[in-house]
C-alpha cells in the first residue's frame, strides 16, 4: 500500500470571513497531516501482514483440540484469578515448564519463559483444576493426555495480546518444532539479545521476518554492525524500528544517520531518543530533514533537534509535519517558520499542535473575524499553542462577559489567553460603567484629601483602596463623627490607606473598643492608624496581657503601638517570660480572646 502524498506549498494570504474560517478550523482538527511529504521520500510499502501456514496431514483433528481450547478461552477469567493462591499459579508453570522442556523437547530457556510470561493461557489451563491442592499433579496428568497448541503460549510470551495472535495462530499446527523457520529466526534474535518480550512487536510488523531461511537474518544483523554500529545500537534500532530487517528500509535509516552525523549526533545520541513503545518509520523522518533543508533551515537544525528532539521522533516527524502544514495554511512564510522553531517552547510538538488547533477554535467560537485571527497569529505565533485554553463558555461565564468584550480585551493584549488556561482561576471581570465611575469618586476623594493628581503616592492609594468611591467618603466621615478634625484624618489615610477598606460597622466597633474599653482617646489614631487593622480578639488578647504584666509589676505604660505591633516571640521573651507563670497566663488569655 503506497501513501498518496501531496507537497507542501506556502497558503496564499487571503481574508477569511467567520463562517468559512470556523468551518476550515473545524475540518482541520481530525485532517491527517501526516501525508504532507514529498512522493519519492514516502512511498515504501506499509502492507498489513498475515500468517503463511503450512498444511500438514490430520488437519481436521488438530483443528477440533484448537476449536476446544479456544471455547474455553471464552470463560471468564476472574474467578480462577480468586480462586488460584500465588503457590498454586507456580505450580501450575512448573507443570507448564516440566511439559514443554521435557515432555516436548524445547530448550530449557524457551519453555521456561513461555511457562512465566503466558498468563492468560496459564488460566486457560487451570480451569481444568478443581482441586487447589493438586494443581500440578492435575496439570501434569492433563497434559499428558492433551496436547496444547504450543503458538498461543509462545505467542504472548512475546508480548502479543491474545486479540493480536489470535489472528495469526496457524490453522493446522499445534506444535512450534512444526514450523522450523520461526523457531530458528525466533532463536536468532533471541541470541542477538533482542529481549523476547520485544519479539512480540517485530512478528506483528514484519511477520515475513520468521519466514526468512537459515542464515539470512543473522546476516542482515550483522550487516549492521559491519556498518558501524554497535550491537547495543543494533538491538534498540530493530526493536523500535523491526521495518529495518526486510526490504530496503536500511538505504533511508543509513541516511537519516548520515544527514544527523553532519549535524553532530551521534548514534548513542539517537538511541537513547528512542521508545520502546513507539516504531519509527525512517522514511518520514528522512523527508522531515530534506524538507528542513529546502526551506533553507538546515543550518538551524542542529540547535532545534538539540532542544526539542520531538520534532524529529515524535510520531517519526508526522507531528513535525503536521504542524507545518496547519501553519503554512495560516498563510506564515518560510522564514516566519524558521522564527517559529528557533522559540519554540519545550512541550511535545504534538501537543503544541493540539493546543494551536484549540486555541483557533476558540477564536472562531468567540465570533473573531478571520483577517484578526491570523494577524493575531503572526503577531503572537507561539501563543496559542504554548498552553491549553478553557472552553470559550467556561471563560465567558467565569469572566461574567459577552463575547464582544472579550474580542475586545484580546484585540487590546492578546497575552490576556494566558490567564485562562486550563487550571487556572478566572475572576469576573467588573462593569466597566460602574468601574470607570467608582474610580472618578476615589480620585475625587483623594484629590480632597491633598493627594496630588496623578503621582505616585495616589497610584498606591489607588491601588489600595476597595469598595466604591462614594463608601470612602463615608468612612471618612465616620472618623470626623468620632471627635477628629478633616486635617487629622487626611493624614492619618495617607500614613495607613488601607484603613478605609473595612466596613463601616467593623470601624465603628474598633473606635468604640478602643475608647470605651480601652479608655484611650480618639486622639491616638492620629499617632498609630494602624490600630484599626488588628482585629478585635488580638487586641484583646494583647491587653489582657498587658494589664496582667503592669498588674504583677513587669511593666510599665507602653504604647499603643507597643503593645499590638511587637511580635509574640519579641513580646513573651522581653515581657511575659519574665514572670514563671508568664506562658501559662499567656496561652490563657489566648484561649479566652479568639474562643469569644
Amino acid at each position: 500500500m503506497r501513501l498518496e502524498v501531496k507537497a507542501l506549498k506556502p497558503a496564499k494570504s487571503r481574508k477569511f470571513k467567520s463562517p468559512s474560517l470556523l468551518k476550515w478550523v473545524s475540518s482541520n482538527l481530525s485532517e491527517n497531516y501526516s501525508r504532507l511529504s514529498f512522493p519519492s521520500l514516502f512511498s515504501s510499502p506499509g502492507a498489513i501482514h498475515t500468517a503463511n501456514t503450512r498444511t500438514n496431514g490430520g488437519s481436521r483433528a488438530l483443528q477440533t483440540e484448537r476449536s476446544r481450547i479456544e471455547d474455553e478461552s471464552s470463560m471468564p477469567d476472574c474467578e480462577t484469578v480468586a480462586k488460584v493462591s500465588r503457590s498454586g499459579r507456580t505450580e501450575a508453570q512448573a507443570a507448564l515448564l516440566d511439559y514443554l522442556h521435557c515432555t516436548r523437547g524445547m530448550l530449557f530457556t524457551d519453555a521456561e519463559h513461555m511457562s512465566k510470561n503466558s498468563p492468560t493461557f496459564l488460566e486457560k489451563l487451570l480451569k481444568r483444576v478443581e482441586n487447589e491442592q493438586e494443581i500440578g499433579r492435575s496439570l501434569t496428568r492433563f497434559l499428558r493426555y492433551h496436547p496444547i497448541n504450543e503458538f498461543e503460549p509462545f505467542f504472548e510470551s512475546l508480548g502479543l495480546k491474545p486479540s493480536e495472535f489470535n489472528p495469526l495462530l496457524p490453522q493446522d499446527l499445534m506444535f512450534l518444532s512444526d514450523d522450523d523457520d520461526l523457531v530458528e529466526n525466533y532463536h536468532v534474535l533471541c541470541n542477538y539479545g533482542i529481549p523476547r518480550h520485544k519479539i512480540g512487536n517485530i512478528y506483528r510488523e514484519v511477520f515475513e521476518v520468521f519466514r526468512y531461511k537459515p542464515g539470512v537474518l543473522r546476516s542482515k544483523l550483522q550487516a549492521y554492525e559491519d556498518s558501524g554500529l554497535s550491537r547495543s545500537a543494533v538491538i534498540k534500532f530493530v526493536a523500535s524500528s523491526p521495518r529495518l530487517l526486510i526490504g530496503d528500509a536500511n538505504c533511508e535509516f543509513f541516511n537519516v544517520l548520515e544527514d544527523l552525523k553532519c549535524l553532530g549526533f551521534q548514534h548513542d545520541w539517537i538511541e537513547g531518543r528512542l521508545s520502546d513503545r513507539n516504531s519509527y518509520n525512517w522514511s518520514h523522518m528522512l523527508g522531515l530533514l530534506h524538507f528542513f533543508g529546502e526551506m533553507g533551515y538546515k543550518e538551524q537544525l542542529g540547535n532545534l533537534f538539540t532542544r526539542s528532539p520531538e520534532f524529529l521522533f515524535e510520531a517519526s516527524g508526522n507531528k513535525a509535519f503536521s504542524l507545518i502544514g496547519l501553519i503554512l495554511k495560516l498563510g506564515m512564510k518560510m522564514n516566519e517558520i524558521s522564527s517559529v522553531f528557533q522559540q519554540f517552547p519545550r512541550i511535545q510538538v504534538g501537543t503544541f499542535l493540539k493546543n494551536l488547533r484549540a486555541g483557533l477554535a476558540f477564536l472562531v467560537e468567540i465570533e473573531m473575524e478571520g483577517e484578526e485571527i491570523l494577524q493575531l497569529v503572526h503577531a503572537h505565533p507561539l501563543l496559542l499553542g504554548s498552553f491549553t485554553l478553557k472552553k470559550p463558555n467556561t471563560v465567558l461565564a467565569k469572566l461574567n462577559c459577552g463575547k464582544k468584550r472579550v474580542r475586545g480585551i484580546l484585540k487590546e493584549d492578546p497575552e490576556h489567553l494566558r490567564k485562562w488556561v486550563l487550571g487556572s482561576r478566572i475572576d469576573p471581570l467588573p462593569n466597566p460603567g460602574v468601574s470607570q465611575r467608582s474610580l472618578m469618586k476615589k480620585t475625587e476623594f483623594l484629590l480632597n484629601l491633598g493627594f496630588r493628581d496623578n503621582s505616585e503616592e495616589m497610584k498606591k492609594a489607588l491601588k489600595l483602596f476597595r469598595g466604591k468611591g462614594a463608601e470612602l467618603q463615608e468612612r471618612f466621615n465616620l472618623f470626623l463623627k468620632a471627635g477628629l478634625d478633616k486635617k487629622d484624618v487626611s493624614q492619618m489615610i495617607k500614613i495607613a490607606p488601607n484603613v478605609l477598606n473595612q466596613s463601616m460597622d467593623v470601624l465603628d466597633m474598633k473606635i468604640d473598643f478602643l475608647v470605651n474599653e480601652l479608655r484611650y482617646p480618639i486622639s491616638s489614631l492620629m499617632v498609630f492608624p494602624q490600630y484599626l487593622c488588628y482585629t478585635i480578639p488580638r487586641v484583646k488578647f494583647r491587653f489582657s496581657v498587658y494589664n496582667w504584666l503592669k498588674d504583677e509589676g513587669l511593666v510599665r505604660s507602653l504604647a499603643l503601638s507597643t503593645v499590638l505591633a511587637t511580635a509574640d516571640k519579641y513580646f513573651m521573651s522581653n515581657y511575659v517570660n519574665h514572670h514563671p507563670k508568664g506562658l501559662e497566663v499567656w496561652e490563657k488569655f489566648k484561649k479566652e480572646s479568639y474562643s469569644s
